[in-house]
C-alpha cells in the first residue's frame, strides 16, 4: 500500500464521524523506485491531506517531509523529490490501519488493506 492510498482511506464504521486520517502501524515496508512526474505531483497536491501524508512518512522512519505545505513548495526540485519519495515510493507490506476514533483496527496483509466492516459496524 503506497502512503498515497493510506490518504484517500477512512473508517466507515457505524457511528464514527471522524473516520480520519487513519493512523498507519506499519511492521514491515519497502522502497520501491517509481519514475518522477512533476505535472503528477503537481496535480495531486491539492487532494493530498498534507499531515496525514507527513505523519504516516514518519511512522515508517521517513522524516524528510516538512510539517506544513503550500503549493509555492512544488517548484523547489528537491521538495518534489521528497513528496514523490513518500507519496509513491513507500510501500507498506504489512501492519494495521487504526481507526482515530473507534480504535478498529483495519490490517495490512501483502500490501492490501482491509477495509471490510463487520456485521454490526455497517
Amino acid at each position: 500500500m503506497r502512503l498515497l492510498t493510506h490518504n484517500m482511506l477512512a473508517s466507515n464504521v457505524k457511528g464514527v464521524t471522524n473516520g480520519f486520517p487513519l493512523r498507519l502501524e506499519a511492521e514491515k515496508w519497502a522502497e520501491k523506485e517509481v519514475e518522477l512526474n512533476a505535472d503528477f505531483l503537481r496535480h495531486m497536491f491539492s487532494k493530498i491531506e498534507w499531515k496525514a501524508l507527513a505523519g504516516a512518512a514518519r511512522a515508517v522512519g521517513y522524516g524528510e517531509l516538512p510539517d506544513e505545505a503550500d503549493a509555492s513548495m512544488l517548484d523547489s526540485e528537491d521538495f518534489l523529490r521528497r513528496f514523490h519519495h513518500a507519496l509513491l515510493e513507500i510501500h507498506v507490506e504489512e501492519g494495521a490501519l487504526v481507526c482515530p476514533e473507534s480504535g478498529r483496527r483495519f490490517p495490512i496483509n501483502k500490501g492490501i488493506p482491509n477495509m471490510l466492516l463487520h456485521e454490526d459496524e455497517i
